[in-house]
């Protein structure tokens, strides 16, 4: 039986509790529910977290309980789940069967309300924050990172959130986005300050806290840049004439930009001319010319796009990254868009997700309702 956390902190390795950096009152004042940190070290294994008061915890153990679970909660206390700690590995990037079902959103960025909300809309989680999706498919395109105040707690749902469909027969399907590699490379430009104000008070950079030592920073390190799914192809940012010329093989793409994630970028993009490209404004990441015709964005053309297609034989490419209004097709329904504002679009009932259900696409809001996207 899966012991609860408390239980193992009486049963294994030794505890440092309480507030840390005693004095620092107005630091911990920005402080929010957040982790935890879950860092593999020489002598064993720590975890860090934050609770609702901005109180830190450090924990040290010998060693972790194969049914190790802990408890994790939006910064304010809400939302909570159990998670389980459980092996992972790169998912496939190439998969060419498709379900009934396949929802899609973008760039979650640190809002746990607006993640819970859509995801409930469409069916893919229960009212207990389970999966709910059988044996169909969610398709996350990056950006968990950054901007918002839970980033850590979504890291954690979609990780229990992925083992939950893989029981089930379904997939939860991650995929890395710009913000990620940013912080990875310690680039907080857009970060909340919470998070290096917890670095700082723990002496630390904030990229240690989920780096490749990390539990957490591991499993991100398996999530693929690019993917060939169910006849489409997914890409955080987008694909151009650029990445057509490159004409790089997927599993280089995935393999190489995972290795060096932990890295600066400018210490990635030294390494190599072709992860120059990659980590660079036409790289898969930052691209934006699938869905802008704004001049200093280098927009697709007519020609190339369709070049794309032909090569990679996909009907679609689907894509994140630049705010729209709404779920957006563009190019004749070639380029979808799932990208939004997702506060605003949630508050004003606004479609925020993408739908592909028995080879139709329709775009969804936060009641569920399902509008058509490419008309037949």
């Amino acid at each position: 039986m899966k012991r609860a956390f408390v239980a193992v902190l009486a049963i294994i390795g030794f505890v440092i509790s309480g507030p840390v950096a005693m004095g620092q009152e107005s630091a911990r004042d920005s402080l929010s529910a957040d982790g935890p940190y879950i860092l593999y070290r020489a002598d064993g294994v720590e975890i860090i977290e934050v609770d609702v008061d901005g109180n830190i915890s450090r924990q040290k153990y010998d060693k972790l309980p194969e049914d190790f679970t802990f408890r994790v909660t939006d910064h304010k206390g809400n939302y909570p789940f159990e998670v389980s700690l459980h092996p992972f590995s790169r998912d496939e990037w190439l998969i060419t069967d498709a379900p009934r079902r396949t929802f899609v959103i973008s760039d979650p960025h640190g809002k746990m309300n607006c993640v819970i909300d859509i995801l409930s809309a469409g069916g893919v989680i229960d009212e207990d924050l389970h999966w709910a999706y059988g044996t169909d498919r969610l398709i996350v395109i990056g950006d968990v990172a950054d901007r918002g105040n839970d980033m850590i707690a979504i890291y954690w749902f979609f990780y229990r959130l992925q083992k939950e469909a893989a029981d089930a027969g379904g997939r939860v399907i991650m995929m890395l986005g710009n913000h990620e590699p940013m912080d990875f490379g310690g680039d907080l430009r857009y970060t909340k300050s919470k998070y290096p104000i917890l670095a700082r008070m723990l002496d630390m950079e904030y990229r240690e806290l989920f780096g490749p030592d990390s539990e957490l920073g591991r499993w991100i390190m398996s999530w693929n840049t690019v993917c060939l799914i169910g006849g489409d192809l997914y890409v955080h940012a987008g694909v151009g004439g650029a990445f057509y010329r490159w004409n790089l093989p997927f599993e280089l793409i995935n393999t190489r930009m995972s290795e060096v994630l932990p890295m600066r970028n400018r210490d990635r993009k030294a390494l190599s001319d072709t992860l120059d490209f990659l980590y660079g404004s036409y790289g898969p990441i930052w691209y934006r010319g699938l869905v802008t015709q704004e001049e200093r964005r280098h927009p697709i053309t007519q020609d190339t796009l369709q070049m794309l297609l032909d090569r990679y034989e996909v009907g679609h490419i689907i894509v994140g990254h630049t705010v729209l209004d709404s779920v957006t097709a563009f190019h004749g329904g070639r380029v979808i868009g799932v990208n939004v504002d997702n506060s605003h679009n949630r508050k004003h009932r606004l479609t925020r997700a993408l739908l592909i259900e028995d080879g139709h696409y329709y775009s969804v809001n936060d009641d569920g309702v399902k509008t058509l996207l490419i008309p037949e």
